[in-house]
């Protein structure tokens, strides 16, 4: 089931991405041949107005094959070879920009119809964290604190205040309701370097609050700016050394990731698929032969020099750079399955 979600989820990245290359060479009158999901072998496909759209056997992209962009037929009038600069850079910005617009979309329904996450104010306990106090003691999620050392316990603020002001070493009694009935646990807190305070290991449960139209549309381009800011800054560790290489993931990362975020629910898969409509979005943009960026550098280099490049040698710089992309693949999906056996 995973493996199908993840699937489901690629493929509309995948067509939303091409249908901004695909509906804005239309508009400026590129004649468009193919429309396709996936590469290799077709295993269906379908004319209509003189486009074929197919789907074929390697779900791992996709393209929109345009007049004008292979050997012999650069000498297309209308095709994409013979355009002006600004129209080849429209039509290769115009799919990495449809997956932010995507992005923007998924959160402004996240917080309109499912809501904003948001800690309750009851004293229960939403998750716990592994090989911490409270996991070790036998606490559940679901769990109402009614005591902390005989004393009463009102709202999960008042339960946070009482463990930060537990001495280290000092075990805490919780009297605890679960399932009707109730039962003591002790718990020793640990000291946490990063909170600066004792911690058991839990967090609050989550309640939603639905926004309105207008919050939930600002808040759609506030989380999709947040988000593009964090993954940049992601993009800029790994060329500094700061993150190691291996850190990169691949198919088999991914479709990891999906299966998680599933796990969570509805907001978690919804967010994660706008998180990875933003990360295409970004590597797209990126200045690497075979991707979007590299035609806008093309473009913005031919506005200079008032003249197109040799298609014979871009065509080459092009094929280099989706062999070099092939070459990350294969190392992302190295790192996935060595993260898969070691667990």
């Amino acid at each position: 089931m995973t493996i199908i979600t993840a699937l489901i989820i690629l493929a509309v990245l995948i067509l939303v991405h091409e249908w901004g290359h695909f509906i804005v060479a239309r508009r400026i009158g590129i004649p468009v041949h193919e429309f396709s999901l996936g590469f290799g072998r077709k295993l269906y496909s379908t004319r209509k107005n003189g486009v074929e759209y197919s789907l074929r056997l390697i779900p791992m992209g996709g393209f929109v094959r345009m007049a004008g962009e292979e050997p012999g037929d650069m000498n297309e009038p209308d095709g994409y070879n013979n355009r002006r600069p600004w129209e080849k850079a429209g039509v290769a910005f115009s799919g990495p920009f449809m997956n932010f617009v995507l992005a923007v979309l998924i959160f402004i329904y996240t917080f309109a119809v499912i809501g904003v996450p948001q800690a309750s104010p009851e004293a229960v306990i939403g998750e716990l964290v592994n090989d911490k106090p409270a996991a070790s003691a036998g606490l559940q999620a679901g769990d109402r604190i009614l005591q902390v050392n005989n004393v009463p316990v009102t709202s999960w603020n008042e339960f946070v205040g009482m463990i930060h002001s537990n001495e280290t070493g000092t075990t805490m009694q919780l009297l605890v309701e679960r399932d009707g009935s109730r039962a003591v646990y002790t718990v020793e807190p640990v000291f946490d370097e990063q909170a600066g305070n004792p911690i058991i290991g839990v967090y609050p449960q989550l309640q939603y609050v639905r926004q309105n139209v207008v919050d939930a549309i600002k808040l759609g381009f506030i989380q999709t700016y947040d988000t593009t800011a964090l993954l940049l800054g992601g993009l800029g560790q790994l060329f500094t050394g700061a993150v190691a290489p291996t850190e990169l993931a691949g198919p088999v990362g991914i479709t990891r990731m999906v299966g998680e975020a599933a796990q969570g629910g509805m907001i978690y898969l919804l967010s994660f698929t706008a998180f990875l409509s933003i990360n295409l979005g970004i590597i797209n943009l990126l200045p690497i032969p075979a991707l979007d960026g590299s035609k806008i550098v093309f473009a913005l280099v031919e506005s200079v020099r008032r003249r197109p490049l040799d298609p014979d040698k871009e065509g080459m710089i092009h094929w280099l750079g989706f062999i070099f992309l092939i070459l990350i693949i294969i190392f992302a999906t190295y790192n996935d399955l060595v993260r898969l056996i070691r667990g």
